[in-house]
């Protein structure tokens, strides 16, 4: 068979398909709203963990750790410890704050000056203000780095500064695990919609399928024009469910700004990018195909002309 053949009946079975759905226009919009919402809810979520990561900057490089060393570590060891530290891969800087300069800086913003000058002795420590790799910032990996400088003689605690950001990238972590397992079930419900929505149709059109293979038609000619309905369905609830987050993003995007203005911000509400929507399109089409093709591969062996 020419390649020319072979396409103008898919030609033909793609028409065939789209004009079926229009002939029928409530029972195709009730579907493609169906598979929007279920196709809808996955894109809003993953547009929430989006702006929420644009929104707070990116917390990730804000991962400080301070290292308080012993009161009786002379500075020349501190200074040494300093460059071990430094000299580790998954250590991005490491700043040495004397004891001195902590005392200084604390007289001039404590507000207990006059106080702070009775004291015969320092009683600060040197300080390592370690600020870790932007690739090492997850739980694991500073647990780790704060066993490391525990485990110095000369360090009397460690304190991670920004456990807040530990907090809120967990936060955002779950979020991507239910955006996937959300993606997964809802991605089961639009096979289940398509595949029901097919199964009926070819109950409907059952003497048409048994005629066809009398007069020859295979399996793979009767199915054809149910995978690009199938695929049709998919795509446009896709499109459906791009029109219903962008409309949501407009409708939000005004408070989202009064609000990021109340707290001195300019943040704009940002939709979904072209590799989402791309993303958003490729799975409606092959979620429609695959529904399309289980419904049937299942039920068009059942069906064969009647002697």
């Amino acid at each position: 068979m020419s390649l020319a053949v072979t396409s103008a009946r898919h030609l033909q079975a793609f028409l065939g398909s789209l004009g079926k759905l229009a002939r029928s226009p409530a029972a195709t919009v009730l579907t493609l709203i169906v598979i929007a919402l279920a196709l809808a809810l996955p894109t809003a979520l993953r547009v929430f963990v989006i702006n929420a990561q644009a929104a707070t900057g990116n917390f990730a490089s804000a991962v400080d750790m301070s290292v308080y060393l012993k009161t009786d570590t002379p500075l020349a060891k501190a200074q040494q410890l300093a460059q071990a530290a430094q000299q580790r891969s998954d250590v991005a800087t490491v700043t040495l704050i004397p004891a001195d300069q902590g005392l200084q800086e604390f007289r001039k913003y404590s507000g207990f000056g006059d106080a702070l000058t009775a004291l015969k002795e320092n009683p600060l420590p040197h300080v390592l203000h370690v600020r870790p790799r932007t690739a090492y910032t997850s739980g694991a990996a500073l647990e780790s780095l704060r066993r490391y400088f525990s485990a110095w003689p000369e360090v009397d605690l460690v304190q991670v500064d920004a456990e807040w950001v530990m907090r809120f990238n967990a936060i955002l972590d779950l979020l991507r695990h239910v955006l996937l397992l959300a993606a997964a079930l809802l991605g089961v419900g639009v096979l289940a919609v398509i595949g029901n929505t097919i199964r009926l149709e070819i109950q409907g059109r059952r003497a048409e399928i048994e005629v066809t293979k009398l007069v020859g038609g295979s399996n793979a000619f009767v199915r054809r024009p149910f995978l690009y309905t199938g695929m049709l369905y998919g795509l446009g609830g896709a499109l459906l469910a791009w029109g219903i987050v962008a409309i949501a993003i407009v409708v939000l995007g005004e408070p989202v700004a009064t609000l990021a203005r109340l707290y001195g911000s300019r943040y704009v509400l940002r939709g979904p990018t072209t590799d989402d929507v791309g993303i958003l399109l490729g799975a409606g089409v092959v979620l429609g195909w695959l529904g399309a093709w289980i419904a049937a591969a299942r039920h068009l062996r059942d069906i064969e002309p009647r002697a």
